[in-house]
């Protein structure tokens, strides 16, 4: 093991974080005290940030890439600010520029520990910390920070960003951020600042008024997404949005068809990200450059969003995990088998012990073949429990239970043809684990 592996393994080790320690009172630490004292031993770096602050319940991750690489496109140099993690803890801070991006350097990681690790913070307030240093001292252009939990007591919420966002609102982390989806808006409205332009992804009709109260409070113009971005850049075809032959980024499709359909982030939410984005570039006064967001998971290194990992068998990995999220993923699977196309399609799923699976079991598309499995997580729900709560709604249902994510995907391997679809996910952490064993 390298000294920087050392040093990762005593960071996880002394600092527990959410990802492998659930929201402990050890991992997780709201309020903003502890990060304002980091910031000014640091001396102040996320005052000078020039920055987008992006909250919301799903879509985040592909919003920040998409504006990341939008932005990069045009010339700037981006930092990004994301989270989890999937393979490497240096995923979660990079920098974007025209040509791709590059994580971290280890030797920065290391630097800023000895520098400024403290007993008393979170794991997620040094990772914030190190971003806004590294971010400052790299004199990024303009850094896009992915708030992590609700954004009022998050640690990013110190930042006085050119736009605030919040993509969506669904129930998750509903035993610290509310019960309703108006009570969760209310903690994600808590990063719109004075003045600060405020962008909403969607109009629910639960949640509008919480926004337009919180954006009255902050004195900051607020817009909707839907009603304010241009839709003819969503369907528009044609010259105008023909790639560069010389983008390292080379097209999949067709260049006739829409931005859509040609991005390389694919789902039925991205509609809804697209517009977003685009709303925020106009309020930042930036053209949109269309090259970029259409290749921006390659730009940015954006993994486990609807992924095509394998095309025979046809496998995809999404890290989807609360039900908003898994309807989407789970519907747009019933369109796909409903092609015709495939023959069966393949359920790896794994689900971490504090989420919603019984109102997500309802959701599971009926003609499927499932296989339940654990990843490599204490927070894990076992496959068996997971199995015998599935077969208490859907008796006659075929589904099996594995060990581990490796198990699960030697079985669906060996009952898959190579008219099969695989579908992997329900945790990020179980996509995380496929990933490895994919590079391994």
């Amino acid at each position: 093991m390298s000294d920087y592996e050392q040093i990762i393994k005593g960071l996880f080790e002394r600092h527990q974080s959410v990802q492998t320690a659930g929201f402990s009172s050890d991992s997780y630490k709201p309020g903003l005290d502890r990060i304002r004292q980091l910031d000014a031993r640091m001396g102040g770096p996320a005052g000078r940030l020039r920055c987008v602050h992006v909250a919301g319940t799903n879509g985040k991750g592909s919003v920040c890439s998409m504006l990341a690489a939008s932005l990069a496109g045009s010339g700037y140099r981006v930092g990004l600010f994301t989270s989890p993690h999937l393979l490497d803890f240096r995923e979660r801070i990079k920098i974007v520029s025209d040509g791709g991006f590059q994580m971290i350097p280890r030797e920065s990681v290391l630097e800023f520990l000895d520098k400024f690790d403290s007993p008393d913070l979170s794991f997620f307030e040094i990772t914030t910390g190190l971003a806004f240093w590294y971010f400052d001292r790299e004199q990024v252009d303009v850094a896009v920070i992915e708030v992590g939990l609700g954004g009022l007591l998050d640690s990013t919420n110190i930042i006085v960003p050119e736009v605030a966002v919040v993509t969506s609102i669904g129930l998750d982390h509903c035993a610290l951020l509310g019960g309703t989806r108006a009570e969760i808006a209310g903690q994600k409205a808590g990063i719109f600042k004075p003045g600060v332009p405020a962008v909403v992804g969607e109009l629910d009709p639960e949640t509008v008024p919480v926004f337009e109260a919180a954006a009255a409070a902050a004195h900051c113009p607020l817009f909707f997404a839907p009603e304010h971005c241009r839709t003819e850049y969503l369907v528009e075809k044609g010259d105008k949005n023909r790639l560069d032959a010389e983008s390292p980024f080379q097209p999949s499709t067709p260049s006739s068809e829409s931005v859509l359909d040609r991005m390389d982030l694919q789902g039925e939410c991205q509609e809804e990200n697209l517009r977003t984005v685009l709303c925020v570039l106009d309020l930042m006064g930036e053209e949109p450059d269309f090259e970029a967001i259409c290749h921006a998971a390659a730009m940015t290194g954006l993994r486990g969003r609807w992924e095509t990992v394998s095309e025979e068998p046809l496998t995809i990995a999404d890290i989807g995990h609360n039900p908003a999220a898994l309807k989407r993923n789970f519907g747009r699977l019933e369109e796909i088998m409903a092609g015709g196309e495939y023959d069966k399609l393949i359920v790896v799923y794994g689900v971490m012990a504090d989420k919603d699976l019984d109102g997500i079991i309802p959701l599971m598309p009926q003609d499927a073949e499932y296989i339940f499995t654990a990843p490599d997580t204490p927070r894990a729900l076992p496959s068996a429990e997971i199995l015998r709560r599935f077969l208490a709604v859907r008796p006659d249902a075929e589904a099996r239970a594995c060990d581990s994510v490796a198990d699960a995907l030697r079985l669906a391997s060996s009952s898959a043809t190579s008219r099969s679809l695989i579908y992997v996910g329900g945790s990020a952490f179980v996509v995380a684990d496929f990933l490895k064993l994919l590079e391994d």
